[in-house]
């Protein structure tokens, strides 16, 4: 007979409440189990020290007698040193494939050609800024020099505009 450690569910309809329980491989998941070794309770927070509680003389024992953890218990035994669990995901099939890094080269490329431009468009700024405050400058001292020269002129056009009406 196979034995199996895993986790046989308890609890209310979305109030999820696990027993770790050993129990034949054939048996069904919340069917008869032979003994009873722990509890788990993932509503409780990660650091809480009542999410798992496990027997470690009963775990211990039935490991010794060939009970075989399925993945989830493993880790919890692996918590508690009685198992060496290794992760179970493939880090390199995580990995973005070659069309995946082709984009992204292509968006930090865009990226950086954004923020070059961006640049440009803030130096290109300043500049037109400085040159209208310098005209801005030159206008103002320019008006004060020939304001009485601009008077004089002034003077002259109604004597222009009097000879005509008198011919």
């Amino acid at each position: 007979m196979a034995l199996k450690m895993r986790l046989a569910r308890h609890g209310a309809k979305k109030r999820p409440y696990y027993r770790i329980v050993i129990a034949d491989a054939r048996a069904p998941r919340d069917g008869r189990y032979i003994d009873r070794v722990g509890s788990y309770n993932p509503l409780l927070a990660k650091d809480d020290e009542n999410r798992v509680i496990i027997d470690a003389e009963k775990a211990k024992a039935w490991l010794a007698k060939g009970a075989r953890p399925t993945e989830r218990v493993a880790r919890f035994l692996g918590g508690v040193g009685l198992w060496e669990w290794k992760a179970g995901n493939n880090p390199i099939k995580g990995k973005p494939g070659a069309k995946a890094l082709e984009l992204i080269k292509e968006r930090e490329e865009k990226e950086i050609a954004r923020k070059e431009a961006e640049a440009e468009a803030k130096e290109a700024a300043k500049e037109a800024k400085k040159a209208a405050e310098a005209a801005a400058k030159e206008a103002a001292e320019a008006p004060a020099e020939e304001a009485p020269a601009a008077e004089a002129p002034a003077e002259d056009a109604p004597a222009a505009e009097e000879k005509p009406a008198d011919a």
